[in-house]
């Protein structure tokens, strides 16, 4: 069978050219549209579209929600999706013409469709049909109408003829079966699904010259471009020259207003300031934060060169204090410098645990939360507290600054002491007191009600055992009434043997089997309470050990960015998973349980391990073999029973089951809480909470 090529003259081709055109670009800006970020720190997906409402505005609110809206503009990427979803439109159109459209050339040539007659027609039938079908288009009884002319007559009489033939001659019938027409081979048209002008022979080095350009150029380009973005950013989503110019400053030393000063390095700052474009004269917004920052940070502001750094730096210092800048645009920059700064504060964070010094990781940790609140470091964690100012600040610590408050110490106070240092002229009216106490009584404050060690299965901590760090601790807002934990709460139950996950520390979306039902779906986290930052952020709890005298990370964090039980008053179940030193002795550490969304709620405690020696198992089977008892109905039994020994009765508990569970009472590894410091049990923490 010949094949002839040519164009597609009636368009019917057409769509699968542009199907498959569509169809190269669509997939894969579609998948790095959608495909998970895993260069964002933070999720904000609406798996946390919950929010702490406490009806507070602050001060210019819409240019703050305004800053919100163009943030998320740019990473949502409008014109990108609006692309995307034009684009898909299209390519569906054009499936919808290839499924809906007849190519020509396809259809299979069949007689008893051609006479009108079904297959099962005899021969005589056959023929006597086809005889009142001459009769009627013979083209010497009929003339032409329509659109009809003389040969279209000709030529339907023909195929008529043919398919006749077909159906009651022997020889021709067998020429169809073979080839699948009574003439024989036939030759087969393809339209080339191309435009006109592409397959014209005069424009034929045009063609080539715009495929070379397509497919030589633009094509390795882009995909040098995508792969340089892939490699262009870190894992914490900071570009990586950025993250080279933060490993440089690092410092073991390194506070947090010396951390505010190193951040502005990120080249990220440098894209923000083509943004903004020109603001005026930088030493406008230095003379407005001269007098808040303090001499010695001013110092260091004013030797830097001009420039993105220093102008960053200025800014994010106004927003930080919380500074009016008076322009428009000005308040616009200073709110762009707050997100750039978390995320390169994280990857600060990772390259501080390389290091593992404990100042720089709590330096970029507590940061976070001077960033999310807007509060300057040092400055008084009441500011959370909605409507709190400065003047504020200082009507209810009066002391001049020297030691702040806590959230915590202030809902201490009795609700007539608090009411007159908050309540009066120049200070908070009665709506401004009430939402600042409100919003203290949801504070997601963590109050750690038990803190042990453990191994799985074992009553003691072994050397180089795999060893559990169990925090029991329950959301306690301050000024909350909470209920007295039950005990049963602050036990730590050992995992079946068959939950592999539970064993070696990793979380299992599966619930026991041995439960009849599901358990409920857990409540998402609220977002954080955070007025004057311009993005949506989920709080984040890290957890780790330290060493106080060598003052070093011992215990990488665990972070975790969602709590099972919400509900206030629930009991929350935290772990940290490694193991013990491989020699036996007492061992204390500094516990750190780190929130990096809010200001003052951080619990730090001293934690005593006790790692014994293999000796000490053997020790303990041994005097577990000596007084326990066989039972009588058992083997061994009978046998010590033969030999004049001690047996069980059935039903009977012995004393040995007695001490067992005095024992188990008696361990640590059942969750309780140790309280002397002189406890002589295996395990023992000592607690000592930062005030």
């Amino acid at each position: 069978m010949s094949r002839d090529y040519n164009y597609d003259n009636e368009g019917q081709f057409f769509p699968y050219f542009i199907l498959t055109m569509l169809g190269l670009i669509l997939v894969p800006l579609t998948y790095s549209t959608f495909a998970p970020n895993k260069r964002t720190p933070i999720s904000l997906e609406p798996s946390y579209p919950l929010r702490m409402k406490t009806g507070f505005l602050p001060p210019k609110a819409e240019l703050i929600e305004a800053s919100r809206w163009r943030q998320a503009k740019r990473e949502r990427r409008i014109k990108r999706f609006l692309s995307i979803i034009v684009g898909w439109g299209l390519f569906s159109y054009m499936a919808y013409l290839v499924v809906t459209t007849k190519a020509g050339g396809s259809k299979l040539w069949d007689p008893y469709d051609i006479l009108g007659i079904s297959s099962g027609s005899s021969e005589k039938a056959i023929k006597k049909h086809y005889r009142k079908l001459a009769m009627q288009f013979h083209p010497d009884k009929i003339s032409p109408t329509g659109n009809e002319t003389i040969e279209t007559l000709n030529d339907r009489f023909v195929e008529m003829t043919k398919a006749y033939k077909v159906l009651t001659d022997e020889e021709i019938r067998n020429n169809y079966e073979l080839y699948g027409h009574p003439d024989g081979k036939q030759s087969y048209s393809i339209g080339i699904a191309l435009p006109q002008w592409i397959v014209a022979s005069e424009n034929t080095y045009y063609v080539l010259a715009v495929y070379g350009f397509i497919f030589g150029i633009m094509l390795p380009y882009t995909v040098g471009k995508w792969w340089y973005g892939t490699k262009k950013h870190t894992k914490d989503g900071v570009i990586t020259e950025s993250a080279g110019s933060l490993f440089k400053a690092y410092d073991q030393v390194t506070d947090e207003r010396r951390l505010i000063e190193v951040l502005p390095l990120g080249e990220e700052y440098k894209d923000l300031a083509k943004e903004w474009g020109n603001l005026g004269n930088d030493a406008m917004v230095e003379n407005k934060i001269k007098d808040v920052i303090g001499k010695k940070s001013f110092k260091r502001l004013q030797e830097m060169e001009e420039g993105p750094r220093r102008r960053a730096l200025g800014l994010l210092w106004a927003y930080l204090y919380r500074v009016d800048l008076g322009t428009e645009a000005l308040e616009y920059a200073k709110l762009d410098t707050a997100p750039p700064a978390i995320t390169l504060n994280n990857s600060f964070l990772s390259i501080a645990l390389a290091y593992g010094s404990t100042a720089p990781i709590l330096a970029s940790m507590h940061l976070s939360q001077s960033l999310i609140q807007a509060i300057a470091p040092g400055e008084s964690p009441l500011l959370q507290l909605p409507a709190f100012t400065s003047a504020i600040v200082a009507a209810v610590e009066q002391d001049g600054g020297k030691n702040h408050w806590t959230i915590q110490r202030f809902m201490t106070l009795s609700e007539q002491r608090r009411r007159q240092l908050c309540i009066g002229d120049g200070l908070l009216n009665e709506a401004e007191y009430e939402q600042a106490i409100a919003f203290a009584k949801k504070l997601p404050a963590l109050k750690v009600e038990a803190a042990f060690f453990k191994v799985a299965g074992e009553k003691h901590v072994t050397v180089s055992s795999l060893v559990q760090f169990v925090i029991k601790a329950r959301i306690a807002p301050p000024g909350a009434d909470l209920q007295p934990v039950d005990e049963k709460d602050l036990l730590d139950e050992d995992p079946d043997e068959s939950d592999v996950d539970a064993l070696i520390g990793r979380k299992s979306n599966r619930w026991s089997q041995a439960s009849a039902k599901k358990p409920a779906k857990v409540q998402p986290n609220p977002l954080a309470h955070a007025p004057y930052y311009p993005r949506d952020y989920s709080p984040r709890w890290h957890l780790f050990l330290a060493d106080a005298k060598q003052g070093k990370m011992v215990i990488p964090p665990t972070t975790f960015t969602q709590l099972e039980k919400t509900a206030e008053g629930g009991v929350e179940t935290l772990k940290l998973q490694f193991q013990a030193p491989p020699q036996k002795g007492e061992y204390t550490f500094v516990m750190h349980l780190v929130n990096d969304a809010y200001v003052g709620i951080d619990t730090k405690m001293n934690v005593r391990m006790i790692v014994e020696g293999p000796e000490k198992v053997m020790q303990m089977g041994a005097e577990e073999d000596e007084i326990s008892e066989p039972d009588e109905d058992s083997i061994a039994g009978q046998m010590n029973a033969m030999r004049g020994g001690p047996v069980k009765k059935k039903g009977k508990k012995s004393d040995s089951d007695d001490s067992d569970e005095d024992d188990e009472e008696e361990s640590d590894t059942d969750g309780e809480k140790n309280v002397q410091e002189d406890s002589e049990t295996d395990t023992d923490t000592d607690t000592d909470e930062d005030k």
